[in-house]
């Protein structure tokens, strides 16, 4: 990797795009990295002061874009406050769960890839997971592939998108974290879908969260802090 080339990350606050942020600095070099969080009138607005705070930690440019169609279109628990998230959703379920926003990170990405271009950046990269139980359909390696393929074509541009964590657990999301040098960002991360603080423990978010943790063997250094507090 050319330690020229800039990275631009889609920073949701959140634990995977935290991890993300790290990952990007320690492949692509401090100085390289920025970060871009969208507003998109979700349900769990802290996320935004969370990922305002893990920019400023991780010392990169951030830039927050408003995006209020999804809360204008509804129908899903994320954008529309008369759904509640759902709170128990399994690997094995059928339907997808009612915290899907359809169409969310293509959009995400193809904005993202927008930014980019105007700063010379071709490197985006995103937290999304293939093993993540929700089984969000934009989340998937397949979609990130054609998604690519259509911003190369439609840019005339070489948009390379990175997903670090498509392939991993919870769990081995962690471990990475540590790795990175993310967890004490993570203190400060946001995943809780009802925007609890602290994390409410019952949503699928959350859930899926401690799971991770605990088969990795760490504290969570967000509840560490909420419990200080």
């Amino acid at each position: 990797m050319n330690r020229n080339e800039k990275a631009l990350v889609v920073l949701s606050g959140g634990q995977d795009s935290t991890t993300c942020l790290y990952w990007a600095l320690q492949r692509f070099g401090a100085g390289n990295v920025s970060a871009v969080t969208f507003d998109y009138g979700q349900r769990h607005r802290v996320e935004l002061d969370s990922a305002r705070t893990i920019a400023a930690m991780a010392q990169v440019t951030h830039t927050l874009l408003p995006i209020d169609t999804f809360a204008a279109i509804g129908g899903n628990a994320l954008t529309d406050q008369t759904i509640a998230p759902q709170t128990e959703h399994t690997e094995h379920a059928t339907e997808l769960p009612n915290t899907f926003v359809p169409g969310r990170n293509l959009i995400f990405l193809t904005f993202a890839a927008a930014l980019a271009y105007t700063r010379g950046m071709q490197h985006i990269v995103t937290g999304v997971a293939q093993t993540d139980y929700s089984g969000y359909p934009d989340c998937r390696e397949n979609t990130l592939k054609a998604l690519e393929l259509s911003l190369r074509l439609g840019m005339d541009a070489p948009v390379t998108l990175h997903a670090p964590l498509m392939y991993m657990s919870k769990a081995e999301t962690v471990e990475l974290a540590r790795q990175v040098g993310a967890m004490p960002a993570l203190a400060y991360s946001h995943t809780c879908y009802n925007g609890a603080v602290p994390p409410c423990g019952q949503c699928d978010s959350c859930r899926l969260r401690a799971k991770g943790f605990a088969e990795a063997g760490v504290q969570d250094p967000l509840v560490e802090r909420c419990a200080r507090s």
